[in-house]
């Protein structure tokens, strides 16, 4: 599922490059995108008591991206137990089409308690569409 973004400048240092921390960002709005897409809004989840606390995230910066650049973020499911999930992104320039960022982000799904749960058993509906977003392309 491809995330279009614009660069601003308040992301950007003092050479007008992206922050490396501000990618974290861009793959966190591509994920909560890709699950509003799916029906699957974020804050409709945790109102239904559903969290998806981050427990790792990986980058690897190849190249940057820069002020007025529009990047494209490519998400997808790597892997997805019912219990645990891990996000894939590819970040691109959307005018070269260079890569510049690749990564994964690892989610596990907690009552608000905090507490793991498995959407197949508590929430099959939910489970239902996160193989939906799993076999998204």
């Amino acid at each position: 599922m491809i995330y279009e973004r614009k660069i601003n400048y308040y992301e950007t240092d003092a050479m007008q490059i992206v922050h490396h921390s501000n990618y974290i960002r861009f793959m966190e709005e591509s994920r909560t995108d890709a699950l509003e897409r799916i029906g699957l809004p974020y804050n409709e989840m945790e109102r239904q008591g559903v969290l998806i606390p981050v427990l790792g995230v990986n980058c690897q910066y190849k190249h940057p991206a820069r002020y007025g650049d529009t990047v494209l973020v490519n998400v997808g499911v790597k892997e997805y137990s019912g219990v645990k999930i891990i996000m894939e992104y590819t970040i691109t320039n959307k005018a070269t089409g260079e890569i510049l960022v690749t990564g994964e982000t690892k989610h596990c799904f907690t009552d608000t308690n905090l507490k793991p749960i498995s959407l197949k058993k508590s929430r099959p509906d939910m489970h239902e569409k996160m193989i939906e977003l799993m076999n998204t392309k």
